[in-house]
C-alpha cells in the first residue's frame, strides 16, 4: 500500500471514532427521547457501517506499520498503557457484543436488544473514545 495513505490512516481512525461517537449518541436520543424507531436504526447502520471503515483502516494501518512506540515518559506512561490495555480489551469484547445486540434488532426479539444495549451501547461509547484518547496521547501529544 502506499505509505502516504498508510500515514494518513491514523488520523483517519480517529475521525471515524468520532464519528462513532455523534452516530451512537444520536441513536440512542433519538430511540430513548423522541421514540423514532428509523431514526434510531439508520444511525446505528451507520455506525455499524463507520465501525467497519474503521476497523478495516486499523488491521491496515497495523500490518503495515506494526505497533508505534510510546513516547511519553514519566507519569504518562502507566497513565497511557492503562488507557489502551482498556481499549484493547474491550475493543476484542464489544465486536461480538455488537453483532449479537444487532442480531436480536434483526430478528425481532427487542426485549434482549434493550437488555444487551444496554451493556453494548456504554461499552461502545467507551472504545470509541479511548480509541481518540490513544491516538491523540501516541500521535499528537506524545508523538514519536
Amino acid at each position: 500500500m502506499n505509505p502516504n495513505i498508510v500515514s494518513i490512516l491514523p488520523h483517519l481512525q480517529a475521525a471515524l471514532n468520532l464519528t462513532s461517537i455523534g452516530l451512537i449518541t444520536l441513536a440512542y436520543y433519538y430511540i430513548r427521547v423522541r421514540h423514532h424507531k428509523t431514526m434510531h436504526m439508520t444511525c446505528m447502520i451507520a455506525a455499524l457501517v463507520v465501525s467497519a471503515i474503521f476497523l478495516w483502516s486499523y488491521l491496515t494501518y497495523h500490518f503495515q506499520v506494526g505497533n508505534i512506540k510510546f513516547a511519553g515518559e514519566g507519569m504518562i506512561r502507566p497513565i497511557y498503557f492503562s488507557i489502551l490495555l482498556s481499549h484493547v480489551l474491550l475493543a476484542t469484547v464489544i465486536v461480538p457484543l455488537i453483532v449479537i445486540t444487532v442480531r436480536h434488532a434483526v430478528l425481532g426479539n427487542f426485549v434482549k436488544h434493550r437488555q444487551l444495549g444496554r451493556w453494548t451501547l456504554p461499552l461502545w461509547l467507551y472504545v470509541s473514545i479511548t480509541g481518540i484518547m490513544v491516538y491523540l496521547l501516541a500521535f499528537h501529544i506524545y508523538s514519536p
